[in-house]
């Protein structure tokens, strides 16, 4: 009995993981099969699980799985396995970084007349990502509640409440430089720039995932950080624009690491990327700073869609 649930367990898994037929799950799985995720909790069903390995196989053309060990207990059966691949292909919206990821994990079943009717899993493709470097922030995956009360007694949180409250936020103007593969400079405009501490010193940049520079920006193992100056207001439109060559009339020298520098920004610093937190629509990066430059210029301000004289603020 033990041998045959090992061989058919196995078959179906090398099947469908290292070879992409996922049809070989539905001779050994229940027609109410339920798939539930250990770190999410999220529950699925078996098309939401071979949906999920066409995609992970399409990431990872080269994807090989070993089966370590399978343990018995009636009709109680936990499979140890480990993963091998090479993320060559977007994986959630995740360009590919190149590199060759080793993991493992483990799945609790509970079978019914010799099919698996419920799986407990340890592992998903966004514990894939995290395994890659690439974690997810979690809070920005749930799905939506209706218990959250607003102004005008919907339960859901309008659009223009955030864009509301964000346009009462106050910044400075940056531009976001990377190099892409074949050495082009890249960049975006941005205001979501933060700094996280002085000591060590750390930054933070939020960039959407349909941003030209993003696939350039997420595989760059640097970045530069901007802060425009009041005379550099041609600087936010071209970068603000579709532009192909935003830095084709600009003027602008390589930090230490090669990273684009605006000339004439009030400050600019090339910072080291440590850390990728997805989080749905957007990519979190968190830099170490490896070099800064500051100008005697005043910055640019924005504000709810303008731009204003960084020199003339009045203290209050």
């Amino acid at each position: 009995m033990q041998q045959t649930i090992n061989h058919t367990l196995t078959a179906a898994w090398t099947a469908a993981w290292d070879e992409g037929d996922v049809s070989a799950f539905d001779a050994i799985v229940t027609a109410d099969y339920q798939r539930e995720s250990a770190g999410t909790k999220k529950i699925t069903g078996l098309k939401e699980l071979q949906q999920e390995i066409l995609e992970v196989r399409a990431a990872f053309p080269d994807l090989t799985t070993r089966i370590d060990k399978v343990i018995a207990d009636g009709d109680d059966v936990a499979i140890f396995w480990t993963t091998t691949g090479t993320f060559t292909h977007p994986l959630g919206g995740v360009p590919p970084t190149g590199r060759v990821v080793e993991t493992r994990g483990s799945n609790a079943l509970t079978l019914r007349d010799g099919r698996i009717a419920y799986e407990r899993v340890t592992w998903d493709a966004a514990e894939l990502l995290a395994d890659l470097g690439v974690p997810s922030l979690h809070s920005a995956f749930e799905d939506e509640t209706t218990d959250v009360v607003v102004d005008e007694l919907t339960g859901n949180l309008p659009l223009d409440v955030m864009k509301g409250f964000n346009r009462q936020f106050i910044t400075g103007v940056t531009v976001v430089t990377t190099v892409d593969e074949d050495g082009k400079p890249r960049g975006l405009a941005a205001n979501s720039y933060a700094s996280i501490s002085l000591d060590p010193p750390l930054v933070l940049v939020c960039v959407q995932k349909t941003s030209s520079t993003y696939p350039a920006l997420f595989r760059s193992e640097h970045f530069g950080i901007n802060i425009l100056s009041n005379e550099q207001h041609d600087t936010v439109r071209t970068f603000a624009s579709k532009a192909p060559d935003k830095f084709a009339n600009l003027e602008w020298h390589a930090g230490p690491h090669g990273v684009p520098l605006i000339d004439g920004s009030a400050a600019s610093l090339e910072a080291e990327i440590k850390e990728r937190f997805q989080a749905k629509t957007h990519t979190i990066f968190v830099g170490r700073v490896r070099h800064a430059e500051v100008a005697d210029v005043d910055p640019m301000i924005y504000k709810a869609g303008h731009f204003f004289d960084g020199a003339r603020l009045q203290e209050l």
